[in-house]
């Protein structure tokens, strides 16, 4: 018997073992395991998923985008098997021609997984015709490049996941990409200026959308269970909201009844408020039971309504965290700020709300009179969250003996005010 320290022990395990571990190596070290002994050589040469980054090389040394290339491309030439992911994600290949060969070589590889993350100063990366003819693709992930398939392309036929972040596009463009992958189930769009989108995905499961959108129109989604918005409206934008005769809330809302998180950031609440008068109880969202809100402006009625009307049609509610974006301190006995009693739907009750978070409040009488409204109608309440905004140390005292006269529906309902 041989000596147990000189035994290979590795090298005798099953290949399929060996290319779990190869793959969870960085590649630079997958691709030194060649020289291990004859055993190891190219094993690294099949694994089928490949993510390149600026760690590839020596950062120090004085070419490092063309060492970067170099590396990825010989890569590449000595692989001999289906490659189903490649990553790229660098600083260093902005304006890199190679990367037009690297995605054509793909798409001959049956490529089910591609990321292509350019990050840098320099000149966008324009996608290549050779992207648009990976015909095996469920998860794509662009990020800063221009995006203009050719007349020829007729879609993505199995993609189910598809990121665009700083993707210069024309809106038809993005559209017609989205509407012409049937099994998309996650969508994610982050970083546009100014787009007017209509999504029609029948599968589309999950929704991220960050950015500048004068329109947003869900026209055909109705398997949406998770919506997540950071929308920013510059000014003149919302001049334009505050003329237009149409209910934002029907558009956006009006046709996703299997909703069961809605989370929206920055002027999102505002959004939803434009032709809020508009609105009629349409759609019962039975399965939603997360709602998140922040900067909401409790100085706006409208604002306040779409929550309200949010928790009117969704029976089934059980976490609610609104955010204020007030700083403006009001004295507490102003009349043109309490929010009356006949403002609120009939009916409108909140018989599973469990838990509700409430922050960055000024103490405005109508962020008091909307907690009053949750305490008095949240039957199962058991836990309210409320911090006041930093800006208003001086209002602290009123909202916390204000919380403690409010009636409360739910006997176990506790209030945690916090200080933060």
């Amino acid at each position: 018997m041989g000596d147990p320290s000189e035994l290979d022990l590795i090298s005798d395990l099953p290949l399929s073992i060996i290319e779990s571990i190869l793959t969870l190596l960085p590649i630079r070290d997958a691709v030194k395991t060649s020289v291990l002994s004859s055993k190891w050589r190219y094993r690294w040469a099949s694994i089928q998923q490949l993510v390149f980054n600026d760690r590839c090389v020596d950062n120090e040394k004085p070419n490092v985008q063309g060492d970067l290339a170099n590396f990825i491309t010989h890569c590449l030439l000595l692989h001999n098997a289906p490659i189903h992911k490649f990553k790229l994600c660098t600083t260093q290949l902005q304006g890199c021609p190679d990367i037009n060969q690297w995605i054509l070589f793909l798409s001959r590889r049956d490529i089910k997984e591609l990321f292509v993350e350019l990050y840098g100063e320099e000149e966008w990366f324009r996608a290549p015709a050779s992207l648009f003819s990976c015909s095996k693709l469920i998860h794509l992930e662009l990020s800063h490049c221009e995006l203009d398939p050719p007349s020829s392309f007729k879609g993505f036929s199995f993609l189910r996941v598809l990121s665009l972040q700083q993707v210069s596009a024309a809106p038809e463009v993005i559209e017609n990409l989205i509407a012409n992958c049937p099994l998309l189930e996650k969508l994610s769009l982050s970083y546009f200026d100014s787009l007017e989108l209509s999504i029609s995905a029948p599968n589309l499961k999950i929704l991220y959308l960050d950015g500048e959108f004068r329109e947003i129109n869900l026209v055909n989604a109705p398997l949406l269970v998770d919506i997540t918005v950071a929308l920013y409206m510059p000014d003149d934008y919302a001049e334009l909201f505050e003329h237009s005769s149409r209910c934002n809330f029907e558009h956006f809302l009006g046709s996703v009844p299997n909703l069961e998180r809605l989370v929206g950031y920055i002027y999102f609440a505002k959004y939803l408020s434009i032709g809020i008068e508009q609105w009629e109880h349409k759609v019962t969202y039975h399965h939603l039971k997360i709602i998140e809100l922040y900067r909401v402006s409790f100085e706006d009625i409208d604002e306040i309504l779409v929550i309200l009307h949010l928790i009117m049609s969704s029976p089934n509610l059980e976490e609610l965290h609104i955010s204020g974006s007030s700083n403006t301190v009001c004295s507490p006995d102003d009349p043109d700020m309490i929010f009356l009693e006949t403002q609120y739907p009939s009916g409108c009750r909140c018989d599973k709300l469990k838990s509700v978070r409430i922050t960055d409040l000024s103490g405005l009488a109508n962020e008091m009179e909307f907690i009053k409204f949750l305490l008095g109608n949240a039957l199962a309440l058991q836990m309210m969250y409320v911090t006041p905004s930093c800006y208003v140390s001086n209002m602290k005292t009123y909202m916390l003996i204000e919380l403690l006269r409010f009636r409360r529906a739910s006997p176990r309902a506790q209030i945690i005010f916090t200080q933060d």
